[in-house]
This record gives structure tokens, sequence and C-alpha cells, in this order.
């Protein structure tokens, strides 16, 4: 072992676009994107949201929201630490994640998800009760998640009422 090696040795990986957490909590990249990164990182989730629903289902896309929040408590946790910022802009895994949930009632209809991005974009702004709760009062990764999973139950709700009684009207 040479001596360069020894001072690399322990040493923590740097933190960039190489480093997952960095890739999956800025939505590999989009949170970068300038003024609006949450409406951006909501924008990027709809085609990927459109290829799992087209592959797995409605419920496919729950399960992934489901995943995605969980590994987005990690990649978020993991950016706010290693970063030194509590609420980072750059982090959209949040509005990913519930944008997921929220297109979960659109089927394969695109003007469905175009009114469940319309949705969650009104419902993460908003936070009604208990966003607004999680936004101020959980911290960490779990709390720059939940407020966003908490608008996209908001807003599936909306959008399943608005699919149901177009349905029935038709």
């Amino acid at each position: 072992m040479s001596e360069g090696d020894s001072t690399d040795a322990g040493k923590a990986p740097e933190f960039g676009p190489r480093h997952p957490a960095w890739q999956l909590a800025t939505w590999f990249g989009a949170g970068l994107m300038p003024k609006a990164p949450g409406t951006w990182g909501s924008l990027a989730a709809v085609p990927f949201a459109y290829g799992i629903h087209y592959l797995a289902g409605s419920i496919g896309l729950l399960v992934a929201a489901c995943v995605l929040f969980a590994l987005g408590i990690w990649a978020a946790e993991e950016f706010s630490r290693r970063t030194g910022t509590k609420d980072p802009q750059a982090v959209v895994v949040d509005e990913v994640a519930g944008q997921w949930l929220a297109l979960v009632p659109a089927g394969g209809d695109i003007l469905f998800y175009a009114a469940g991005f319309l949705l969650f974009r009104f419902f993460d702004i908003w936070k009604p009760w208990p966003a607004s709760w999680a936004d101020r009062r959980v911290e960490g990764g779990l709390g720059i998640m939940l407020d966003d999973m908490i608008a996209g139950v908001y807003s599936a709700i909306v959008l399943w009422a608005v699919v149901a009684l177009i349905a029935q009207v038709l």
C-alpha cells in the first residue's frame, strides 16, 4: 500500500452527481432546473408514471409510489445531511413520489394525467392539513417526503372522484 492509498482509506465518498442518493433526490437532475424545481420534478415524474402504469397497471403505480417514498426518505435525508440544508429545493424525489400517487386513478388517459398533474401541484403548494403540519413538524427525510405524499393522497381522491363522475355521465 503506497502512502497515497493510506490517506484515501476510510474517507467517505464525495457527494455529488455520481452518488445514488444525489441522483434519486434530485430525480436525475430535474431538481436543478431554474425556477420552480418542484414543478419540474412533478413534470419529470409524469412519463415515468405513464410507463409504470402501462407495464404494471394502477396497482403497480401505487406500489412504485410507496417504494419510491421509502427510498426517497433515505435519499432526501442523505442529501440534506451532506449538504447541510434542512429542506433543499433541489430535492424533488418527494414531488415524484407524490405525483405518482396522485396519478394512480388516471389509468391510461392522458387528459386525466394532465388533471392529476394540476391537482397535485395545487395540493402540494396549498398544503391543507395534515400536509401543512407534516411540512412544519416532521424533520429529516421523512419530513421532506411526507407532505408531498399527503398532497398525493388528496389529489388521488379528487381525481378518482372526477374519473368516477365522468364514467357515470358517459
